[in-house]
């Protein structure tokens, strides 16, 4: 990177064309006229751990602390479509999120929390046609109806075989779901965001910002694609696309990212797509501060880091926003960290002044640069992918994979080296141990919601649970939208796993892609 910017880096630079105004083609400046004066961003802090019980208990403390957003977490199990009870799940219920199996269990998730006044994002991906399901089976107990409840679901599947795994089905069927899913909240659910394209877990794997933006619009293109190809209309269902992104260490940088990636997606939609509609060009995200730069040497550095990071995603325009927790390096978030975390957006909100100005490092020299450079950079990219066959092909030859690997491997070599310096881990270190409070999960939670996944397949009416089974798997094997039959299966108590198995039997299993 250069030390210096100037007039003559931005030689071709057009503030007509590359900038206009907040609001307007190509909304690089923000994709609302008053950013944050008219209203903050939603405040979500990202939880979820053990029993439904004890979450809600989390869920009920973050609200009553000002968040403005629920964000759910899921332990693996329910990830990736096991029960508490499979011998897969042993060890790993309640861990890395809410151990989830039933209806009963998200009854509980959401008891005392009116779902229509409260905006949920749900991180799932493999199941989360399931989940959905389930968000609606648990509002219509709370007698609200689909098209009153809002939020986002990730539903980002392709990022899975990239990044982080969790993924259950072949891409081509895990496309069809999530396409079933865009039809569906289309007609049944105008309020709720169909899709998140995850930005963040190919950031934490080790990519590039360039590759950041490159690889998610890769994703997001395919999904696009997908959804015009099953009929439906670019112009509505691209108003329900949202956005993840990851807010990493480099300041600079990453305000000129996410600035790039408003402008490159508004002109991917509206000069590939033909997208008239403006809302259906904006790009619209939620940020998390990166989990992959927290340490576990020195934790408190974590707030300081944190809080850098956030003021990025701040300054770079997102609408939504979570501070991860200085203990996240060592386990779950306390209490108390959440709520440090929570206050460091409300600080930046309320008493920093940021939020009173649109895009205030626009015309920087620098800046400027920054963001022609990641997006030709991102763009450039996206032409090796296309050549390369396209998304899918580009994934299951391996070639997106490796390029994450690569840049992953160099930037551990650059911290090992001491090139990058890691505050407090490759240099400034103590020898002082931290003393820090950990958070610690129940062991005994395991037992207990494992008996309480048999209890509930032990009462329901066995009649009505086979037959909803056997709607999923007629819907699966025809071209029928999966949604309506699998929000059925819930109501009619079929598992998590026993709705994931069923349509195992008709899809298959994806089996990852050797990369020697």
């Amino acid at each position: 990177m250069k030390p210096f910017a100037g007039p003559a880096d931005l030689t071709a630079f057009d503030p007509e064309r590359d900038l206009s105004y907040p609001g307007e083609f190509p909304f690089t400046r923000g994709i609302q006229p008053t950013m944050y004066r008219g209203r903050l961003w939603t405040m979500r802090q990202y939880a979820g751990f053990g029993t439904a019980a004890e979450s809600n208990q989390r869920y009920r403390y973050l609200l009553s602390q000002g968040v403005s957003g629920l964000s759910v977490a899921f332990d693996l199990p329910t990830q990736i479509g096991y029960d508490s009870d499979h011998t897969l799940a042993s060890g790993e219920v309640g861990r890395v999120g809410v151990a989830i199996d039933s209806i009963e269990d998200m009854a509980v998730l959401f008891d005392g929390i009116p779902l229509d006044k409260v905006s949920t994002s749900m991180t799932i991906n493999a199941t989360a046609i399931i989940l959905l399901a389930l968000y609606v089976a648990v509002g219509r107990r709370q007698g609200v109806a689909p098209r009153a409840l809002s939020g986002t679901i990730q539903n980002d599947i392709l990022k899975e075989y990239i990044a982080r795994g969790t993924y259950i089905y072949p891409p081509q069927a895990s496309l069809r779901i999530v396409t079933d899913i865009f039809a569906y909240c289309e007609q049944n659910m105008p309020q709720w965001n169909t899709i998140s394209v995850s930005g963040y877990h190919i950031r934490e794997a080790g990519s590039t910002a360039v590759q950041e933006v490159a690889f998610t619009f890769a994703n997001a293109i395919a999904y696009v694609d997908a959804a015009r190809s099953a009929g439906l209309d670019v112009n509505s269902f691209g108003q329900r696309l949202s956005f993840f992104f990851n807010a990493h260490n480099n300041f600079l940088e990453e305000v000129a990212k996410f600035r790039a990636a408003r402008r490159l997606w508004a002109r991917i939609m509206k000069d590939r797509f033909g997208a008239t509609n403006p809302r259906a060009q904006q790009l619209r995200f939620h940020t998390q501060t990166a989990g992959s730069t927290l340490a576990a040497q020195q934790p408190d550095n974590n707030i300081v880091r944190v809080a850098v990071q956030a003021m990025a995603a701040v300054i770079g325009g997102t609408q939504s926003l979570h501070t991860n927790g200085r203990d996240e390096a060592l386990a779950l978030p306390t209490e108390d960290a959440a709520r440090i975390a929570l206050r460091t957006q409300q600080i930046i909100g309320h008493e920093s002044g940021v939020a009173n100005t649109i895009d205030p490092f626009a015309g920087s020299y620098h800046v400027e640069k920054l963001t022609n450079e990641i997006e030709d950079g991102a763009r450039e990219l996206l032409t090796r992918i296309e050549a390369a066959g396209g998304t899918l092909a580009a994934i299951e030859a391996g070639y997106i994979q490796r390029q994450v690997q690569e840049s992953a491997y160099k930037a551990q070599l650059a911290i090992d080296s001491g090139e990058a310096v890691v505050v407090g881990v490759n240099k400034f270190t103590t020898d002082d141990r931290s003393t820090i409070e950990v958070f610690q999960v129940d062991p005994q939670l395991e037992g207990q919601q494992v008996q309480g996944v048999q209890t509930v397949r032990a009462s329901r009416d066995s009649g009505s649970w086979k037959a909803a089974l056997d709607a999923v798997r007629g819907a699966a094997t025809s071209s029928e939208n999966l949604v309506p039959p699998i929000i059925a299966a819930v109501e009619a108590q079929a598992t998590v796993g026993e709705i994931a198995d069923t349509l195992r039997i008709v899809f298959g299993e994806y089996r990852e892609v050797s990369l020697d």
